[in-house]
This record gives structure tokens, sequence and C-alpha cells, in this order.
């Protein structure tokens, strides 16, 4: 193991004004001895490690004074600068733990002179105005009543000041806020500063039953008695304000609970209140008027769900549940809180209360836990698993255990486990659990689930931890099995993992327990290892990695004995199952195990070569396998090991390099990653065990023993090492050849870039140790250069990076012959009109950019080369303003002839080297800030006036192809049709009619034409060339793109303008232009790459301005996001803005723009959705649909975005909503766009579909049952059901005449997305029964795929006991061979739907 080196504490030292050191210096020995010399020594110190040591001086200074000297005015005023000093430092610092810990050391009788003291200089504190002070002030008064006496009995006597203190803070600190709306930074800081005043005023009210002797505070005119009324109410305006913190209303929840508690009499009578309060029926004729004054906004209205909801959780965490002293009440407002917590789950579904939910519900279950220990026979009887309360508390876990959100479902797991544990508490000492009715119902139902469904298997290991696993087994011994082979499926490996470990453990114990000696393995072998054997040996490849990595290591830990065992098996049979490529084989499956066992320390290589496990051979042949993964494991056996030091055996060095040879080709990535990962474990050993030896050596050599030792030789270890290195790197240096596949390249580059980092090319190192630098000779860096050229970035980036690391100890890069040929290919390359070459030219710019030697090449070419004190950044300014004086040069080229632009010199090149060069500069170490100041405001005029030359390609309403191939005009004008073409097209007036295009004239006049797809131009070097459409469009579309980024990157990198007059490189004006230009392109741009591209860009400033302190900027997004959403309200066929191409670059302007708020606000999110949802309803008279459709399509574009996360959930009803209705309108444009949102809703709810086959197992992961789907999703339930109704009306039609509703297969879809689940049922308010007269209506449909939905998703809604009187219900509507009117669709449907019935695995008993 390696020990980092502790971090040194810091520790701020406390610095005195010069009043008070005169004051101690008056005091202050001769002798310097007394407490005034040791204070003011104290104070002169600049180190806060050694002030402490003095301070800790004080106390046995103080025990050795007489009793009279105690009163001495030195003392007196020494304890009065300790006062001042305690409360000045910040409560982080550690002199302030440690001041304190000396104050409650004091003798008795300085406490009072001490404790006067400090009173004063609180008291003094108390009084500040200064807003930013009070969070300070806050933390002292929290300090001071934690653990502190002097601290405790100062706030005693200054009670009420402190009272009055914290009302004052807490309101002027939440008025500032509200001023400060809009800027988060600032708010933030505000709101924490608030929670805080709600905190310490909690801790005040707990310790005033400690503090205070009389209850003098208790009376109604006592000024304390009416400042706490105040501050209650204050926190009950705090439980319906939005806008603050939700950690903020939640402690004031239970800060409101905790006041009432210390304030409300008779005391017996407060569950009572608090249960009347919660159910709403609360009298005012039964609580006092200073209740009614206080609480009134909680009396007099009706309460909102939020507010109900903290309110719960004050209740739960205040109230003493332990020691029942009250009987009944409590227990009936423990029930109260429970059904109000219920009632809340259907309703509160936004992500922040629906987590703050199942956390309250968890701490009910542990109250109702505390409860039960001092209950009556009525509680335990209202508890047990049998009843109301605990089926709904049961459905509450089954429709949340799939919950999106990983805190619910913690909480989730919590919860049933405290249920079972409630009900053990309810029948103890009556009932043995392990034939306890209640938990052998739960094992049946969670054994009859699918394994698909993830909360099946946190419950079962609940469920095992509290019964045992023998029942289970005694009901399936195939139990283990069947949860190894979900383990094919990464998503359920971990949650089947840990069940097994569950069981396992669980029946070993047991098995130890009832079994004498070592006879109990046998059994546990065939139950748990014999399994796992078979699914490693002859398992699909998943399967058996996820196995291996999970539950493997599981068992070994558990098992270690097993070890043997397993190998025994697997070498016996690796002779005759080697495997092949599809299959691992024993021998895979030995290595696997190998692998497993010496990653966790169960093994070292030398039991496995000298104790007989496996040969050489045997290794070799695993590391050549045919199978990826033998092979892995192979290599996993030499490289993974439980010590970073232990030495690499000659052996392992040599069966390493055998595999490098053979391996360096693979044409997986997983594969080459875990090699390149399990290879750098390696050499990470390596230079651990290389730095052990070379200190061993040392210190035999300063101890002047033999150098041949007996046992280890240092020095031999190193050259092996040396030696063994050099090879790896000569193989892999000597795989960079021109021409290697790129598999070898990208293996080679990342072995060797990771040999860089692990062996550090440090000037002066030991050359006893291994340096990569003597291994780099001039041949391998041109093999390095070469990588440049590749058509792979990541090749690029691996070759620039080992480049930088290594160049410094490399004199090749110090001559400026080879520094100026490098230069002149990568200006040639930033003009190609291949798009990576441009590429290439970037990496070699950025490369010679490090270099000393650029500014006398760059001489050569440029004459304006700055002098910086930074040669990076002398360089980059040089760099950029060569490439920028280029680029103007061509963009003036470009505007006479675009065409020439786009075949001799695509302007896109330079600005991606720009930008390139602009990535390596560091905006805190800029020197030059005027020059950076002049160049970036030039930089972004050139890209405005670059984008007016492309942009009208992009922004055609057909881009692809705007050149007319028919004629042989000259180029000049060719563009002068092609803008003509453009620009009166650029509306939507095909929804109003057709489009007529114009013919030009003179483009058919001409004698002569071709057939040619390519025109002929003549460039500036006279060279003759072809032009096609497709190129003038990927010059214009990459340009567009390079300047977005170049934006992007120029607003995230450089400092923006805080404050007018600051020194910024950008100001608020150019923020805004940039901001409209992004505005400008992504409304009106038509070609995907172009608005996608100004969509990264964007993305970049919003985040910004997310962050920036300037209250103009930060305002920016909400502005630009209120005028787009009136755009689309107002847009018309006559509009600008895009409405085919699902919109253009609509969508990805407004998820930019709301991308870059913060999770935690959603204000953005809210206003947007509140408007884009009746836009994309239907209404009854549109004047156009065009707003419709682009607010079906940025709905889409927000659902599938995967950044607002759990946010957007509360949304999905409405926009299922939507869709549905949308394809009904009568308008192609709108169906297709209701098509498209419908598709991604199905995605958001139910997953993403694995498989083609709809009924495949792998689309049943991301289902769920009935009552999960409508708890998550409740409005949906009545929609569906009255559409539902609607579609079976005109399906069942007696007249046999065809009549498809365009909704019929869409609600059919949703439904049989559903599982059918033993969970729904009794408790739940949402019954499944209303769909199934309908759903057997749709079965007689005319369609065939209608009939089949219809027999899949009748499953989920049919319950288990209900299937054979349903099947005989179908069966008895069958016709009779006597019918006269006999419809073989009805037939065929009915028959669909019994097949469907008995086929559910889950419903056969």
């Amino acid at each position: 193991m390696v020990f980092k080196k502790k971090k040194e504490m810091q520790v701020d030292a406390f610095v005195l004004d010069h009043q008070k050191l005169e004051r101690l210096s008056s005091f202050a020995d001769a002798e310097g001895q007394n407490l005034a010399s040791v204070l003011l020594r104290c104070a002169q110190l600049n180190d806060g490690i050694q002030q402490i040591h003095y301070i800790k001086q004080i106390v046995p200074l103080l025990e050795k004074m007489d009793v009279n000297s105690l009163y001495d005015p030195m003392v007196k005023s020494c304890l009065d600068i300790l006062g001042c000093i305690f409360l000045s430092l910040d409560i982080k610092n550690p002199l302030k733990k440690v001041l304190a810990s000396s104050l409650n050391g004091y003798p008795e009788p300085l406490i009072q002179e001490a404790t006067l003291s400090f009173v004063a200089c609180l008291e003094e504190e108390l009084k500040t105005t200064d807003l930013s002070q009070y969070r300070k002030t806050m933390d002292n008064l929290a300090f001071c009543m934690e653990n502190f006496h002097i601290g405790k009995s100062c706030v005693n006597i200054l009670l009420e000041e402190v009272l009055r203190f914290l009302q004052r803070s807490i309101h002027e600190i939440e008025e500032e806020s509200r001023k400060l709306r809009g800027n988060r930074i600032a708010q933030t800081r505000l709101m924490h500063d608030l929670l805080m005043g709600v905190k310490v005023s909690m801790i005040l009210i707990q310790k005033i039953e400690e503090n205070v002797q009389e209850n003098t505070w208790k009376r109604l005119d006592c000024p304390a008695w009416q400042i706490m009324c105040g501050l209650l109410t204050t926190f009950i305006c705090f439980l319906n304000k939005e806008d603050l913190l939700q950690t903020v209303q939640t402690t004031a929840g239970l800060a409101v609970v905790l006041f009432i508690k210390n304030m409300f009499e008779p005391a017996e009578q407060l569950p009572c209140l608090i249960s009347n309060l919660l159910c709403g029926e609360l009298k005012c004729s039964d609580v006092p008027t200073w209740f009614m004054d206080s609480c009134g906004n909680l009396c007099n209205a009706t309460l909102s769900d939020s507010v109900l909801l903290f309110l719960s959780h004050g209740a739960l965490a205040m109230l003493d549940w332990k020691n029942n002293n009250t009987g009944q009440i409590v227990e009936k407002l423990l029930l109260d809180i429970a059904q109000t917590l219920l009632t809340l789950s259907t309703r509160l579904k936004e992500s922040a209360m629906a987590a703050s939910l199942s956390r309250v519900v968890t701490i009910w279950t542990n109250a109702a836990l505390d409860a039960l220990q001092s209950s009556s026979i009525n509680l335990k009887t209202s508890l047990s698993g049998n009843t109301d309360t605990i089926g709904k508390m049961l459905d509450y876990v089954y429709a949340h255990w799939e919950h999106p959100l990983d805190a619910v479902r913690h909480q989730t797991k919590l919860i049933f486990k405290n249920i079972l544990q409630i009900h053990q508490a309810t029948v103890k000492g009556s009932v043995d659990v392990k034939v306890d009715p209640f938990f052998l119902g739960l094992i049946d139902s969670l054994l009859s689930l699918e394994w698909h469904v993830k909360g099946k298997y946190s419950s079962l290991g609940c469920l095992v931890e509290c019964i045992g696993i023998e029942y289970i087994l005694a009901m399936d011994k195939t139990i283990p099995a069947q949860i190894l082979s979900v383990m094919s499926d990464q998503s359920f490996a971990p949650y089947a993992s840990d069940l097994l470990e569950i069981m396992f453990v669980n029946h070993k114990r047991h098995l130890t327990s009832i079994l004498e000696g070592n006879t109990w393995i046998d059994s546990w072998h065939e139950t748990w290892v014999s399994p796992l054997l078979l699914i490693l040996c002859d398992g699909n490849a998943e399967q058996a990695m996820y196995v291996t990595d999970y539950y493997l290591p599981k068992l070994l830990k558990c098992s270690p004995e097993s070890m043997n065992y397993m190998f025994k098996i697997l070498w016996t049979s690796a002779e005759c199952n080697v495997g092949s490529c599809s299959t691992r084989g024993a021998l895979g499956a030995l290595m696997a195990c190998l692998r497993t066992a010496r990653a966790h320390g169960h093994l070292q290589f030398t039991d496995i070569m000298h104790g007989g496990l496996v040969s050489i051979g045997c290794i070799k042949q695993g590391l050549v396998h045919q199978h990826d993964q033998v092979r892995i494991d192979a290599l996993g056996v030499l490289c993974e090991s439980h010590r970073s030091t232990e030495t690499i055996s000659l052996e392992e060095m040599q069966l390493i390099q055998f595999f490098i040879r053979y391996n360096l080709n693979s044409q997986s990535p997983a594969v080459r990653q875990q090699i390149c990962s399990l290879l750098k474990k390696l050499f990470c050993r390596i230079y651990e065990s290389a730095q052990g030896a070379h200190k061993m050596q040392q210190t035999k050599s300063k101890q002047d023993l033999v150098k041949d030792s007996v046992i280890w030789d240092p020095l031999m270890t190193l050259q092996l090492y040396k030696d063994f290195m050099s090879s790896v790197c000569g193989i892999l240096f000597g795989a960079l050849f021109p021409g290697s596949s790129h598999p070898t390249r990208f293996t080679a580059l990342t072995l060797l870039t990771i040999i860089t980092e692990t062996f550090p090319v440090l000037e002066g190192q030991n050359q006893e140790l291994f340096q990569i630098a003597q291994e780099v000779d001039p041949a391998r860096i041109q093999s390095l250069l070469h990588c440049f050229a590749s058509t792979f970035e990541e090749v690029k980036v691996l070759a620039f990076h080992l480049l930088m690391k290594l160049h410094p100890a490399l004199p090749y890069f110090q001559d400026p012959e080879k520094l100026q040929a490098l230069f002149e290919v990568a200006m040639q390359l930033s003009r190609s009109t291949k798009p990576y070459d441009c590429v290439t030219a970037s990496y070699l710019l950025n490369f010679l950019i490090q270099q000393k030697n650029l500014p006398k090449i760059l001489n050569a070419f440029y004459s304006d080369v700055n002098v910086s004190d930074d040669p990076v950044e002398g360089n980059t300014l040089a760099v950029i303003k060569y490439l920028l004086q280029n680029l103007e040069r061509e963009i003036m080229q470009a505007e006479k002839s675009l065409l020439q632009a786009a075949a001799l010199f695509p302007m896109y090149g330079r600005v991606h080297c720009i930008k390139g060069a602009l990535q390596q500069l560091s905006p805190n170490r800029m020197t030059v800030i005027s020059e950076w100041k002049e160049l970036v405001a030039k930089l972004i005029k050139v890209s405005y006036k670059l984008s007016a030359v492309v942009s009208p390609v992009v922004q055609s309403s057909s881009p692809e192809g705007l050149i007319p191939m028919d004629t042989d005009l000259d180029t000049a004008e060719r563009l002068q049709s092609i803008l003509l073409e453009i620009q009166p097209c650029d509306t939507n007036d095909y929804f109003v009619g057709s489009k007529l295009l114009k013919e030009q004239c003179s483009l058919d006049c001409g004698d002569e034409t071709t057939d040619n797809a390519t025109t002929e131009i003549t460039g500036e070097e006279q060279q003759t060339c072809d032009v096609t459409a497709q190129m003038v469009l990927v010059c214009c579309w990459r340009s567009m793109k390079e300047i977005s980024l170049l934006l992007g990157k120029l607003c995230q990198l450089l400092p923006l303008e805080a404050f007018p007059g600051s020194h910024a490189l950008i100001t608020v004006e150019l923020v805004k232009d940039i901001g409209e230009y992004f505005k400008h392109h992504l409304l009106k741009s038509r070609h995907r790459g172009a608005f996608e591209l100004a969509y990264a860009g964007f993305v970049k400033l919003t985040e910004v301005l997310s962050r920036c302190n300037n209250e103009n900027m930060h305002k920016l997004p909400q502005q630009w996001l209120h005028n787009v959403l009136e755009e689309i309200k107002s847009s018309n066929p006559s509009s600008k803005l895009c409405a085919t191409r699902r919109s253009a670059g609509i969508p990805f302007y407004i998820q930019a723009l709301l991308a870059s708020e913060p999770k935690s606000k959603t204000g953005l999110l809210k206003m947007t959705m509140q408007e884009l949802i009746p836009l994309a309803s239907p209404s009854d008279t549109p004047p156009t649909t065009i707003p419709q459709v682009h607010a079906l399509n940025i709905l889409r574009a927000l659902f599938k975005d995967t950044r607002l996360g759990e946010n957007i959930i509360p949304y999905v009803a409405d926009g299922m909503r939507a869709a549905i209705l949308g394809f009904m309108s009568s308008v192609w444009a709108v169906r297709n766009s209701s098509t498209l949102l419908f598709s991604t809703l199905i995605t958001r709810i139910f997953g993403v579909k694995r498989g083609k086959d709809e009924n495949s197992k792998k689309n049943s992961f991301g289902q769920m049952s009935g009552t999960e789907f409508f708890t998550r999703f409740p409005n949906l339930y009545p929609f569906l059901l009255s559409q539902l109704e609607l579609v079976a009306s005109t399906v069942d039609s007696k007249s046999g005449e065809l009549k498809l509703h365009p909704s019929l297969f869409l609600l059919l879809l949703i439904l049989s997305k559903l599982y059918p689940s033993p969970m729904d049922g009794a408790y739940s308010a949402l019954s499944m029964a209303p769909f199934v007269p309908f759903i057997l209506r749709c079965g007689n449909s005319p369609i065939y795929r209608s009939r089949e939905l219809a027999a899949r998703a009748l499953v989920p809604f049919i319950m288990r006991n209900m299937v054979p009187q349903t099947v005989t219900s179908l069966l008895t509507e069958l016709p009779d061979y006597s019918d006269l009117c006999v419809r073989q669709n009805a037939i065929h449907g009915t028959l669909l739907q019994a097949k469907s019935l008995f086929g559910d695995q889950s419903n056969i008993s």
C-alpha cells in the first residue's frame, strides 16, 4: 500500500488592534510570565498553530494564581480581550475550538467574571446593522450554545437581545434576497444565511428550557414572548414562499412545530392541535388568542400540499415518539400524518418535492417503530401488516421502487425495510415470523413478479434478512440460477449481485448453525457455485462478464475456501473445453477466476506458478485466445495485484511482452480501453516497486552492506525493469510505422502516454530508474509527427499530448529549420479543402506555440510579433494575428467569388486554428490586456463579416443544392443567381399556397449547355478546378460551425465585464451582440449542421451568463427566452421562422436557454412549459397552425434533453395529452410533429427500446405496472380512459364499416407497455377495472395490429385471481356455429386476448 503524506494543517492567526496591544503591554510583567505577557506574545505571532500552543497555557496560568489575584484589573482586561478574540474568529478556525475549550476550564471563581466580559462583547456584536456581518454573528451564537458553558450563560442573560437580533436579521436578509432576485449567486448566499438564522432560532428555543430557570419568557406581556410570536409568524410565511430554497422551507416547518411545542399549553393537547391542523379541522375557538395572531395563516386558509408536507416533517422530527405519555392522542396523530403523506404522494410530482416526501415517509416509519415500543394494543392493531395504513404504504413502495430519482428509490427501500420491522413489532411474541402469513404472502407476491422489476431485488433482500433464505429455497431451488440469468443486463447486475450476496451469506450462516464442521460446504457449493461455473463456461459474453465483475468477488469474500474447489473443477475441464470466439469455455472461466482472486488479494502470482494451479503455457494460451474477454482476463492475472508495490517477476515480464506483440491491433474499442487500463496498473506497479528498490539500494549503500544479497538484489531488479520498459517502448514505437492501422496507433500512443505519465520526464533523475526520454530518437519523433496526419482526431490528440510531455527533454525541437518546416506545413493545411487537414494544422500550431524559438520563425512571415513576459502568450497572440490577417484577405476574395473560395481556400480552417490556439491560453495569466482586447474585438468583427458571406446558403429554404448545374455562365452570374433564389423564398408561405419557382431566362438563353454536375472556375493561381454544390455547402456550414464555436469559446474563456469600467476583454454590448447573432442564425438557418453547432456555441455563452455577477448579463437569457416565445406565439405564414425541418434551430435555441438554468431553479422551464403546453394543444378556432407545430417540435426537444433531468417529468402528462390530441388534426404538419413528440414521450417514460420485437424480454426492462404508471402520472388516468371510451365506440361497429380512429394505436401502445403486477389492487385509489371493457371492445378492430395491441394491453388490467373468469367470459362470447353474422376479426381478437392472458407467465399458478 502507498500512504499519501498528510497535508499540513493551515490555521489563520488572529490579529489585535493597536489599542488592545497597548493594554496588554501595560499589564505585561518584566519576566513575561503573567497572563498579559502570554497573550501579548500570542497576538504578535503570525502562525495560527503557534498561537494555539500559547492559548493552551492560559488555564494552567490561571490555576496557579491565588484567588485574590483573579480579580486583578489585568485579568479583567485579558478576559475582555479574549472575548473579542473569540467572537472575531471564524467558526471553522481551530483556534476558536481551542479557545472555547480553554475557557470551559477556567477556575470556578473566575467563571462569573469571564461571563460578564463575554456578555459585554456579545451584546456589542448583537447591535451590528451590517448585513454582511449577520452570518458571522449567527455562527457565534450557534457556537456559544454548543458545549460552551460561558457562551450558554451569555445567551441566557441576553435572551431578549438575541431574539431581537434574530428577528431583525432574518427579516432584513429575506428583504435583501427579494431585491436581488435574478442574481443567483448573491441570492443563494443570502438563502444560506437565512437558513442559518432559522437553525439558530431553533437551537435557541431548544436551549431555553435548559438555560432559563423560571419560565418568565412565557408571560404574554414579556418582550421575549412577543418576539418569539413574531418569529413564529415569519417562519409560517416562509412555508408559503416558493422563491425560497426548499431547505429553508423544510427547516421553517421544523421551526414552526418546535416553537408551537415550546409555547403551547397544555402540552398534552399539542398532538391534537397538530392533528387538527393537518386535517383542516382546527376551530378558532379551541386555540388561544396569541396562536390565532401568530398562526392565522395556518388556521384560516386551506393548507397547500407543500405546507402540509413541511408541517408533517416538523411534527415527526420535533415530537417525542418513544416516550408516549399522552396515549391515544399521539397515536391518532401518527395515523393522521400517515394519511396526509399518502394523500400527498398522489399529488406531489415535482422531483424535489417527491424526494422530500419519500424522506418524510421514511421518517414516519422510524417514528412508528419508536411509538410501538411504548404503545397500546390499538396502535399495534392499526399498524399490523394487514391493515389499511400499512397496505397503502406498501402501495407507495410498489409505485415508487423504480422511480427515476435515486433518492426516492433509496428511501423506498428503507420504507419497505421499516414496514417489515413494524409488522414484526406488532406480532412480537405471538407469531413466528418465519411462518407469518404476511411475510409469506409478500414472498409469494415478489417471486411471482418478473425479474426485470428492480424493486423486487431490494425488497427480497430485506425479506431474506428478516426471515431467512430457507423458505425461498424450499419454494424453488433454481432461484439463484434465475437471478444469475438476469445478470446479462448491466443495469440489473448490481441489484442481482447484492441480492445474491444477502442470500448466500444468510444461507451459509443457516447451514453452519445446523451442521457440524465443514459438512455444510458441499450443499452451499451446489446452490451457489455450480450455477456460477456453468455461466462462466457456457454463458453468453455479457452475462459471464457481469457475473465475474459483480458476483464472483462477493462469493470469494464470503467463502475464500471455495476458490480451490473452483480451480480444481475448471483446470480439469480446461484441456477439453478451450472455448471459441463466441464462448469462453473452461479455460476462459479459469482465467476469470484467477484474475478475480488475484485482484482481491486471495492469490499471488507465485502461488499460481509454484502452487501448480496453472502452467505458463495455459496462461499463454489465454493471452492469445480467440475470445476477447479471455485475453483480457489472462492479462488481468498478470497486471492486477492487491499490493501496488508487489515486485514483477521475470516470467510476468516475458508474458506481458508476448501479449503486447499480438494484441495491439484489437478492433474493439472496449477491449483496447481495458488493455490500456490493465497495463497502466502494471506500469504503476513497476514504478512503485522501482522506487522501493531504489530506496533499498540507497539504504544498502549507506550501511555499506554487501551488494549481492542472497534473497534480493535491488540493482538487478532495477535493471530488469529498465530493460523491460525499454523493450515495451521499442514495440510500441515500432507499431507507429506509416500505414499502420488506427487501432494499432491508438493503442500504442495511449500506452506511450501512460508510460510518460507514470515515469515523468524530470531533470536530474537518477540513472538507475527508467527514463522514457532516452528511448526517443529523431526517427521516433518523426513517427509521432506523422501521427498528426491521421484522419482520426483521437490519434492526433494522443500524439499532441505525448509530444507536449516529451518536447522539453528533446533537442530535436531546438532546431529553427525543423520548426519553420512544420509551421509552413501547418499554414498550408489550414486552408485545405479537406476538413480533417485543418484539425491537423490546429494541433501542429498549438504544439509550435509552446516552442520558445517560434518568434524567430514568425519574423520571416509576419512583422508584428509581440514581446511578452510569457512566451506562450506572445506566441499565441502572434499566431492568431497572422491567421487573422490571412483570414481577412480570404474573406475579401470570398465576397467576390464564393465558389472560388469553396474550391481553393475554404475559410473555416483558419477560424478552427484560431479557436484551437485560444484553447491553450490561460485567461488568468494574460499580461498584454490592451492588445488582447483589440484582438478580441477584431476577431468578433471578422466573424460577423465571414458569417455575412456564407449565411445566405445555410439560411436558404433548400441549402443542399443551390448551384444551377445546367449552364456554363461565369462565376459572378452564378453567385448572383444563387442570392436571388435565396432571398424571396425564405418564408412559410407554403402553409397557405403553393410555391412557384421563377425560372431565370438568362440561364436558359445560352447556346451551349452541358450535363456536367460541376462548375469549372479558375482560381487566383490560374489553376482550374471543379466546384459542386456540395463543396459550396460544406464550405458555408463548416464556416458557420467554426464561427459559432469560436464566439462561444471567447465568451467561455475570457473574462466578461462584471461592472462598467472593469478590465474585461468582452463588454456587455459585445455579449448582447453575440447573443443576437446566435439568435439570428439559430432561428433562420435551415441546414442542420449549421444550427446544431451554433447551438453548441450558444450553450457556452448561456452557461457563462448564468454564472455572471453582472445583473444585466445575468438576465439576458430570460429576456431572450421571453422574446422568442412571443415571436413563436405570433408567427404566421409570412414569418421568417422555419416551420419545416422540425422547426430547424428554434428548439435548439430554447434548449440552450433552459439548459443554462441551475437544476435547483426551474423558473425559466416553468414559464416556458406554461406557454408551450397551451400552444401545442389544439384550439377551437386557430388563426394558424404554425405556432402549434413549433410548440410540438420544441416540446419534443425538451423532453429529449437529458440535462433537464427530472425537472421535466411533471409536464409529461400534459405533453402526452397534446401529442394524442394532435393526431386528430386535419393538418399534416401537426400530425407529423405529434408523432415525433409521442415517440419521444414513450422513450422518456418507458426507456429506450432495446430490440425490434415489441414482445422481446429486452423491451420489458423499462415497463411499469398499471398502478405505478398512473401513480406517477395521475392526470393521464381520466384522459386515457375518456379517450379509450371514445375510440372503443368507433371500433365495435355492427355494420362492419371500417372506422379507424387516429388515437386507437397510440392508446393501445401506451397500455400495452404496462405489465401485470400482483401488487396492484387492494389499496390503490386508481382502479384498473374501468379500462377493461373498452380494451375488450378494441379487440374487435378490423386492423390486425390493433387487435394484437389490444390483446397485449389487456394483460396488465386483469388481476391474477380474475384471469380464469375473464378467459371463460371471452370464450363464452365466441359466436355459435349457428349464428348468421360471424365477424372473423372479432373472433380473432377474442382468441388473441385469451392467448395473451394465458401466455403471461405471472398469471399461471
